[in-house]
């Protein structure tokens, strides 16, 4: 088994994840550069997996979207095109290619369900890496239809846990209201400001959880896909952010600012075809931020810098 994305959130959980069941897994660490086909050519001509996760490529919150959108459709649109086809080449059988729900138009019908891909436009803060994630999803489908190989594109809901991305320039929400409501509490600050109205909806996922979800995918899923991974219930950012207060022990205000882009109205997915084949979340919400902030505390050296 061969996991492309050791250096991310849900591409370590889910070489943990895996290691745990007892699979030998590569990572590829150090070995190759995934912008380099050269590179990932030799990599996997060497060791030749049989199946493949690909769990990389930039990713950042809202303000990173509309900040780097060039870096991001570059390297995601990389790192999908090589992999995807070297693996093949390389004779993988099975390869999930993990996307994202920034995928779905920005009015899909909720919860969202494949069909809806490719249906109308996406949210404009988040189109260049929706594009790239898009490309990915159909360059399975184009694989498997033209030669029969098990490559299936899978769309997570928003991940946060231990290890996420805590800096102010890449986080997404969890961890950056998280980082910034303890650095208010430390600094006696009275209110902390936030992006938006509040009203926005998003489905979390906590990370082990979605390492769960990607491990029974890969043993269990024998659609076309792309398959839905979530299961869990969508929620408000306003209430995100009073339950990080809580978890924190902020005792300020919080103030949205509606001057600020809100990104999708609602991103929640249908992950029926996932719950049907026996697999559900096992943490929840609360407890799972409970863990990501004490995470955040023992590490937070590190994760105030730079990608955890």
């Amino acid at each position: 088994m061969y996991v492309a994305g050791a250096d991310t959130l849900i591409g370590a959980a889910t070489i943990t994840a895996l290691r745990r069941d007892g699979y030998d897994v590569l990572d590829g660490a150090g070995e190759m550069d995934l912008r380099e086909p050269s590179s990932v050519r030799a990599f996997l001509q060497r060791h030749r997996p049989e199946h493949v996760i690909v769990a990389a490529g930039k990713a950042n919150g809202i303000t990173g979207n509309q900040r780097y959108p060039a870096d991001l459709i570059y390297d995601n649109l990389l790192i999908a095109t090589h992999l995807i086809h070297e693996a093949f080449a390389s004779g993988a059988r099975r390869l999930m290619y993990l996307a994202s729900s920034c995928s779905y138009p920005r009015l899909a019908p909720q919860p969202m369900r494949p069909e809806s891909l490719l249906t109308g436009a996406l949210e404009p803060t988040s189109q260049s890496y929706a594009v790239a994630k898009l490309a990915g999803i159909q360059m399975c489908a184009a694989y498997r239809r033209q030669h029969g190989v098990e490559f299936f594109g899978a769309i997570p809901a928003d991940a946060f846990g231990p290890g996420d991305d805590f800096s102010p320039q890449d986080s997404h929400v969890v961890a950056g209201l998280m980082r910034r409501m303890h650095e208010a509490k430390l600094a006696g600050a009275r209110t902390v400001d936030i992006w938006g109205s509040g009203t926005q909806r998003r489905e979390f996922i906590y990370v082990d959880d979605l390492a769960s979800a990607c491990v029974f995918a890969m043993q269990r899923y024998r659609g076309d896909g792309p398959l839905n991974l979530g299961g869990g219930r969508d929620t408000s950012i306003a209430e995100l952010a009073h339950a990080i207060k809580d978890v924190v022990g902020f005792a300020g205000d919080l103030r949205f600012d509606t001057s600020k882009p809100d990104g999708m109205p609602l991103k929640a997915l249908d992950a029926a075809e996932l719950s049907a084949l026996g697999w559900n979340p096992s943490v929840t919400f609360h407890d799972g931020l409970d863990r990501t902030y004490r995470w955040f505390l023992s590490h937070r050296a590190a994760a105030a810098g730079a990608r955890a």
